[in-house]
C-alpha cells in the first residue's frame, strides 16, 4: 500500500499475468456466447432487424446540421478551427502541467457530474486530458446544432437529443482502458470483473430475447403480492381493458366521495403501493379514503384495436358505474397520473359535454393536457415516425413494453443506461436491489390503436387543449369542465415538464390549484411524509410565467400529501361509515393487487 502512494501508477500494472491470461480466455468465450445468444433469435425469425428505419432518420436529422456547415467554405474553417482551437488549448495546458506549471484546464468538468468523481480524472494527467479532450468535442457537437440556422425547431430538437446520446455512449467513463477506476479494479481483479460482466451480458440478451434487457436491479428480491403492491383489498370488476381494485378501510369513518385513481398504463399502477412505507393507497386508506384503483390489462393481439374511447369507457366510466353500486354514492373525487390524467381530462370533457357530473373534483399527478412543451418525448414524434412505429405495431397489434422502455431510459441514459452498463458488464457486479426500478422494469405492452391515437392526437397535433379532439362523436372542449382541480407538478420532470403542467391549467374552466413539487415524475409524486423529502410550492394563480409563479409561491418542507388530503376535505369533508369491499352485493373476484398487474410482457 506504501507503494501505491508513493507511485500511484503501481495500480495501473498486471498484478498476475498468468491469470489475467487467463481470463482474457475466458472472456472470449463468453463473448461468443453472447453473440450467440444475440444471432440465434434473428437467424430463427423470432427478431425481425428493426433498427435501420431508426438509424436513417438519425442520420438524416444530423445531416441537416452537418448541410448548413458545409454547404459555405468559411463556416465550415469556422466550425473546424473552433473545434481545433479547443484541442490547442488543451495541449498547451497538458504541456504546462507536464512541466510542472499551475495551468487552468482548457474546458471546466460540469459540476455533479458522476461519471467523473474519481480523483484521477483531475489527479492523472493521462485521464485528465482524456475527460477534456471528451468535454471539449461533445460541448462543440451541442454548439454546432444550437448555432446550426435554418433548422425547424422539431429538427433541432431532434438533433440536440441524437448528439447527447451519442456523446453519452462514447463517453471515456463507459470503457474499460479509458475510466481510471475501472482500469484498477480489472486490473486488481486479473480481469475477473469483466468475465463476470460478459456473463451478466449473456444473460440479459437471453432475457431480452435477443435484445440487451439491462438489469437495473436485482429482481429476484422483488414479488408483486409478496413484497409490493400489499395494500389489502378485492378485486370487484374485471373487464378486456382492466380490473377495479377496492381496498379495505382502516378507519372507522371516511370520507363520504370515494376516492378513484386512474395510473398510467404505461408500467403498472403499484407504482403508488410499492411497499407499504412508500404507498399513496396504503397512506390515502389510512386517511379515512375509500380507494378504488384501475388496474390495466397488460395487452396482447387481442386488445389490438381498444382505443382511448374503449379506455375510457370500460375503464374509467366503467369504474363509475362499480362504485356507484359498491358505495351508494353518485360522486367521486377523481385522480389521475401521467398518461392516465391525460385520459381523465378527455373523459372529464367528454363528461361535461354529455351532462355526467359524477366527478366532483380531479386531481392530476404530472399530467399533460397541452403539449406544446412536452420535453424531449417530442423527439420520437412526427409524422415519419409514427408511421414507422404504426408499421410495427400493426404486425403484432401492440407496442412491446421493452420499446417504451427504452425511450423513457433514453430520456434520462447518463443515469438510467450507462451506469448500469459500466457496473454490470464491466465492473461485473449485480445492482443494488431497489423497488423502484424493479417497477420501472416491469413493462407493458400497449395497443396498436391506443398508442397510435395518444402519439397523433395529443404529441404531434395537440388537439385536446385546442378543443379539436373528438371522442365517441363529441368534441372535446376543456373550458367545460369546471370542477375544482388539483394538478400537481415536479419541478425535476422529463416526461411531463411542469411547465407543460403549468401551461395546462389554463385549458380547465374552473378553479385549478397548481402545486409544484421537489424531485421528478416518480420521487416527487411517491414522497410519505414520515420520510420528510424534498418539499413544494403553493401560489396564486398558474397565469402567466411559471418562473413568476414560482418567485412568488410559498415553500413548504416535506411531501405534498397532507396538503393535498386537506384540499379534498375542503370541497366535501363529510364523513360516513367505512364501507368494505363486496358491500351492496358487489361480487368478489379475488384479492389486491389482482391478476392483471402481475401479467409480464
Amino acid at each position: 500500500m506504501a507503494d501505491d502512494r508513493q507511485n500511484p501508477l503501481v495500480q495501473y500494472i498486471v498484478k498476475n499475468p498468468e491469470a489475467f491470461a487467463q481470463n482474457l480466455a475466458k472472456l472470449m468465450e463468453q463473448g461468443g456466447k453472447a453473440l450467440a445468444a444475440y444471432l440465434e433469435p434473428r437467424e430463427k425469425g423470432e427478431v425481425k432487424p428493426d433498427t435501420a428505419e431508426e438509424l436513417t432518420t438519425i442520420i438524416k436529422t444530423l445531416a441537416q446540421v452537418g448541410e448548413y456547415w458545409t454547404a459555405d467554405p468559411t463556416r465550415a474553417v469556422e466550425a473546424q478551427g473552433r473545434l481545433w482551437a479547443g484541442y490547442i488549448n488543451l495541449w498547451n495546458s497538458s504541456l504546462k502541467r507536464m512541466r510542472g506549471e499551475e495551468a487552468e484546464p482548457a474546458v471546466p468538468t460540469p459540476a455533479r457530474d458522476k461519471r467523473f468523481e474519481d480523483p484521477d480524472w483531475q489527479e492523472n494527467q493521462f485521464f485528465d486530458f482524456l475527460k477534456q479532450f471528451y468535454l471539449i468535442t461533445s460541448n462543440w457537437a451541442n454548439d454546432m446544432v444550437a448555432e446550426a440556422e435554418g433548422l425547424d425547431e422539431h429538427t433541432r430538437h431532434k438533433a440536440d437529443f441524437y448528439v447527447k446520446q451519442i456523446a453519452n455512449a462514447l463517453s471515456p467513463s463507459n470503457f474499460v482502458l479509458t475510466n481510471p477506476a475501472l482500469l484498477r479494479e480489472t486490473l486488481a481483479n486479473n480481469g475477473e470483473n469483466l468475465v463476470r460482466g460478459m456473463q451478466f451480458l449473456v444473460e440479459d440478451i437471453k432475457a431480452g430475447k435477443g435484445d440487451i434487457k439491462i438489469r437495473q436491479t436485482d429482481a429476484s428480491k422483488f414479488e408483486v403480492g409478496r413484497n409490493l403492491a400489499l395494500t389489502p383489498g378485492k378485486v370487484i370488476a374485471r373487464n378486456d381493458v382492466c380490473e377495479l381494485i377496492q381496498y379495505t378501510p382502516t378507519t372507522d369513518t371516511v370520507l363520504k366521495r370515494p376516492l378513484l385513481i386512474v395510473p398510467p398504463w404505461i408500467n403498472k399502477f403499484y407504482i403508488l403501493d410499492l411497499t407499504p412505507d412508500k404507498s399513496f393507497i396504503q397512506w390515502a386508506v389510512d386517511q379515512g379514503h375509500t380507494v378504488f384503483v384501475i388496474s390495466w390489462v397488460n395487452p396482447d393481439e387481442r386488445q389490438a384495436q381498444k382505443g382511448f374511447e374503449h379506455y375510457m369507457r370500460e375503464g374509467i366510466l366503467n369504474a363509475l358505474d362499480v362504485i356507484r353500486r359498491a358505495t351508494k354514492e353518485e360522486k367521486v373525487n377523481a385522480i389521475g397520473y401521467c398518461v392516465g390524467g391525460t385520459l381523465l381530462a378527455v373523459t372529464l370533457a367528454y363528461m361535461a359535454a354529455t351532462g355526467d357530473d359524477r366527478i366532483a373534483s380531479a386531481t392530476f399527478f404530472t399530467t399533460q393536457v397541452d403539449f406544446t412543451h412536452a420535453g424531449d418525448l417530442k423527439v420520437f414524434v412526427d409524422e415519419e415516425q409514427i408511421a414507422i412505429l404504426e408499421r410495427k405495431m400493426a404486425e403484432r397489434g401492440y407496442l412491446d413494453g421493452s420499446k417504451m422502455a427504452a425511450a423513457f431510459n433514453m430520456l434520462r441514459s447518463n443515469d438510467l443506461i450507462w451506469p448500469y452498463v459500466v457496473n454490470n458488464y464491466l465492473r461485473g457486479k449485480d445492482p443494488f436491489p431497489f423497488d423502484l426500478l424493479y417497477w420501472n422494469s416491469d413493462s407493458t405492452r400497449m395497443p396498436a390503436a391506443n398508442h397510435s391515437f395518444y402519439l397523433r392526437n395529443c404529441y404531434l397535433e395537440n388537439t385536446l387543449s385546442r378543443g379539436e379532439m373528438v371522442m365517441a362523436g363529441e368534441r372535446l372542449d376543456l373550458s367545460r369542465v369546471t370542477i375544482p382541480i388539483y394538478n400537481l407538478a415536479t419541478r425535476e420532470d422529463h416526461i411531463a415538464p411542469p411547465r407543460s403542467v403549468f401551461l395546462g391549467c389554463s385549458a380547465f374552466g374552473g378553479p385549478v390549484d397548481y402545486i409544484l413539487a421537489g424531485s421528478g415524475h416518480i420521487a416527487g409524486v411517491v414522497n410519505p411524509p414520515a420520510r420528510g423529502k424534498y418539499q413544494f410550492w403553493t401560489g396564486g394563480k398558474p397565469e402567466g410565467a411559471l418562473e413568476d409563479w414560482i418567485a412568488a409561491a410559498s415553500e413548504h418542507p416535506g411531501s405534498w400529501w397532507p396538503h393535498w388530503d386537506a384540499w379534498i376535505r375542503a370541497q366535501e369533508g363529510t364523513l360516513v361509515k367505512a364501507r368494505k369491499p363486496g358491500a351492496n352485493r358487489v361480487k368478489i373476484l379475488g384479492d389486491a393487487p389482482g391478476t392483471y398487474v402481475k401479467m409480464r410482457a
